[in-house]
């Protein structure tokens, strides 16, 4: 039985479905950046069977369950109208776009749905999830009180809005959708349209509520926000930033707490510590009566083909929760489950409570909230961010590490604290088991950079890169020409770009590359160049990484050359920017469609030595499906820039060649669906773009494997055990199983579970208790206590287990 909605309303506390008030946790999984399906593959070690026996599994309802069994109530998506509507009025709903298959099948998951329309959404995603096609509409002004803009936007809300009642799924009509959110984070650029900012919000919160949808509706970071639709937080201390609702009657509502910030080429991962999201999170719900905490992303996924805005990598919140791949990140998905199961234990005294706060010290405090029936909840809370801090609350004294809060969902006994994890660790390995190494395997396509006598159109000036590509592609030829005489003596050309990388060619010859940064930085070419006598051709092949995805007035943003002269040492000084140009639009090999099995089939393909390292060239070679259940992914650690393609299916864009500040390619490893493959004989194809050598690409399975667990003696139990004891809990991915123990120590052990040794107290049995409780099994559980380990090793010092294990 899925999740079933009701009457949905709220009040200043929570939103009551049926009347009765809900404190809900949600994640983020955004059904275009995941797979409807994937097939797993399975070794048989049978004679009379195929080695590989296939057997469907939907992506969708695992990851749902996981959430599920993460301790979610909710899963919130966005709607991304660029998907549905790429063709003015040609609709997509297939696939991966399937919106109402997703809905559906979270509900048979037994979940609600947060649906966020928008259609504005940014979410990282090119040009925010606006069609292009909306760019060339006249008089259109983007997200503003503008009549075309409005029409076009009120006409795609309500056909979705219409086929939500029509698949009966808002929760008025017994479905799974129980918020529904239009436009988004619109105040950060509400000012910029003057007075015609604020009007369009009230209109686009009329419109959307006059669609009789029958649950509530929000707008994210608008505190404007006009009743009844309902303000709320975004980012990652909303515990400590957010204002509040804008009305006493309605609820505190988190709808993205940012479990890391999402990445881009050129710069490291930057994570975020489970202590610090449950930190948050808890601080939110005790400080400000947060009722609803929705996690973006609980899944990250890919980026598959151009989706991807501006310089962001093709892996998205690849350590959220659930990781790209659909993995439990370790310890964040355990983590969490355990505050959300702890918090559930308070709700009746946190939904229906009277509130009171103690300042207990400059940097501590305590939220209480007790009912008139008894039921009683408080927070502890710690914000330094070094020290431990013991505080006196109500007769009796609680330590808390630094920056933590313990929850006593009887104001009594600490169940949980945020600094304290005992969910198991993981290590996630990534392990070749095809190199393509060999010159056999590859062959070789030249794109062609003499596009002189081929230009698609003919134009005055340079014109700007979007309008002209239309979102058809990421690349842009430039070519003009200029008759070189002696007298000029040796050139220098300039080019300026509004683009994202510039390749500078003259008579055919690639004479440098340069590109942009994500925080402002642009590609500028200023070198001498070659020439010679008489005519030479100047190309520029300009290149999108994404298209922007937010700020005001998007419709009048400019991209590509805006800027080229040419300086002689002589008396040549010439600007070239009003020129006559040609122009190309799009590679040769996209419009043959070269990465599909019949478009590689016009290609002229050769012998890939002489072609390795060189740029502008297509690549192209056959695998077959790693045997066994693990994910799948392609390591371009060592080539350039592009695209790769699976059987004709975009993986998204590549760019190891930019290198982060730690000296390493800012992603590595490409995400290759299982429902991309076949069996065998899968066509791999990829435009290099910088110069890389496809022989080094190996093509790589995921797993975690390895697991660890480090708890307490002194640590509260699992709120999901019935024990009274804390226990080291370890467990595989599916399909694999603990094979050995790496390390176990009852006692006091040093380090944690990537750097470890032995302390000066030692149980001689902790090995063999962990193997006896462990080897064999998916998953195991060991308490920490003396009696399971043969004795105190050190009586009177608090112990603790940790234990290492390796799952195949």
């Amino acid at each position: 039985m899925g999740a079933r909605g009701g009457d949905v309303t709220y009040d200043g506390r929570a939103l009551m479905i049926n009347g009765t008030r809900r404190l809900l946790f949600s994640g983020s999984i955004h059904y275009p950046r995941s797979t409807p399906e994937v097939l797993f593959h399975r070794v048989l070690h049978l004679p009379s069977v195929s080695p590989l026996s296939f057997a469907p599994l939907n992506k969708w309802p695992y990851l749902i369950a996981k959430a599920k069994e993460g301790g979610l109530d909710v899963i919130q998506t966005y709607v991304f109208w660029n998907v549905h509507e790429p063709i003015q009025g040609q609709y997509d709903f297939r696939g991966r776009f399937n919106l109402v298959r997703f809905i559906k099948q979270v509900q048979a998951g037994g979940l609600y749905v947060s649906l966020r329309i928008g259609p504005f959404i940014q979410s990282e995603w090119k040009y925010g999830g606006l069609p292009f096609w909306l760019h060339d509409v006249p008089g259109i002004v983007f997200r503003s009180d503008n009549e075309a803009f409005k029409f076009h936007m009120q006409k795609y809300v309500t056909k979705i809005v219409d086929m939500m009642k029509s698949e009966r799924l808002f929760a008025s009509q017994g479905g799974p959708i129980i918020i529904t959110q239009i436009e988004n984070e619109y105040e950060n650029v509400e000012a910029a349209f003057a007075e015609r900012g604020p009007s369009y919000v009230r209109w686009a919160a009329s419109m959307a509520v006059g669609l009789g949808t029958g649950v509530p509706w929000m707008m994210c970071k608008q505190s404007d926000a006009p009743d009844p639709v309902i303000n709320t937080c975004n980012g990652m201390k909303c515990g400590e930033t957010f204002l509040g609702p804008n009305s006493p009657k309605k609820p505190s509502l988190w709808t993205e707490n940012w479990t890391q910030r999402y990445q881009v080429y050129g710069e490291d991962p930057r994570p975020r510590s489970a202590e610090d999201i449950a930190f948050a999170v808890a601080l939110f719900i005790a400080k400000k009566n947060g009722s609803f905490v929705n996690y973006y992303m609980y899944h990250g996924g890919t980026n598959f083909g151009k989706s991807a805005s501006s310089y962001v990598t093709t892996s998205y919140y690849d350590q959220a929760p659930l990781d790209e791949y659909g993995l439990i990140w370790l310890p964040t998905w355990g983590h969490l489950r355990e505050l959300h199961a702890v918090i559930k234990l308070c709700q009746e005294a946190l939904l229906w409570g009277r509130y009171t706060y103690y300042s207990l010290a400059k940097l501590q405090e305590a939220h209480l909230f007790r009912t008139n029936s008894g039921k009683c909840a408080a927070f502890l809370v710690n914000y330094d961010k070094s020290l431990v801090a013991n505080l006196h609350f109500l007769d009796a004294i609680y330590e808390l590490p630094a920056k933590s809060i313990s929850i006593l969902p009887d104001c009594k006994k600490t169940v949980f604290n945020t600094a304290k994890v005992s969910a198991r660790y993981g290590e996630r390995t990534a392990e070749p088991v095809q190199y393509l190494n060999r010159s056999q395997q590859w062959e070789a396509s030249a794109e062609e950079s003499n596009i002189a006598g081929k230009a698609s159109l003919v134009a005055k000036g340079l014109l700007e890169q979007m309008s002209t590509t239309k979102d058809v592609t990421d690349y842009l030829w430039y070519t003009t020409s200029y008759n070189h005489s002696q007298q000029d003596g040796q050139i220098t050309l300039h080019v300026d770009s509004l683009a994202h990388v510039l390749h500078v060619f003259v008579n055919d010859e690639l004479l440098g590359t340069v590109h942009g940064k994500n925080h402002g930085e642009l590609p500028v070419f200023d070198k001498p160049i070659p020439v010679k006598g008489g005519q030479n051709n100047i190309s520029l092949l300009s290149v999108m990484v994404g298209l922007p995805d937010s700020g005001a007035y998007l419709e009048k943003r400019f991209a590509g050359i805006q800027h080229a002269r040419i300086q002689g040492t002589g008396n040549l000084s010439r600007d070239l920017t009003h020129e006559l140009w040609r122009y190309q639009v799009g590679l040769r090999g996209e419009k043959v469609l070269i990465y599909t099995e019949e478009g590689s089939k016009q290609a002229v393909w050769n012998p890939v030595v002489s072609f390795a390292n060189k740029p502008l060239i297509w690549y192209k070679t056959r695998f077959d499906a790693p045997r066994g259940t693990d994910p799948v992914a392609l390591n371009l650690a060592n080539m350039g820039k592009g695209e790769v393609w699976i059987n004709g299916e975009s993986i998204g864009r590549y760019w190891a060649s930019f290198k982060a500040p730690s000296g390493k390619p800012s992603q590595s490893l490409y995400h290759v669906p299982r429902s991309f493959l076949n069996p065998s004989n899968n066509l791999l194809v990829l435009f290099e773009e910088m110069g890389g050598d496809p022989r080094s690409i190996t093509v790589d399975t995921i797993s975690v494997a390895r697991v660890c667990g480090h708890v307490a003696e002194s640590y509260y139990p699992s709120v999901f055990s019935e024990s009274k004891h804390p226990y080291v809990r370890l467990g595989c991915q599916r399909g694999r199983s603990i094979s050995s123990i790496g390390f176990a120590s009852f006692g006091t052990p040093v380090g944690n579970c990537k750097s470890h040794a032995m302390g000066g107290c030692h149980s001689v049995a902790s090995r063999a208790v962990a193997e006896k409780a462990c080897l064999g099994k998916e998953k195991c559980s060991i308490p920490v206590t003396t009696s399971r380990f043969r004795g105190d090793p050190c009586p009177g010092i608090t112990k603790s287990l940790l234990v290492v294990a390796e799952c195949s």
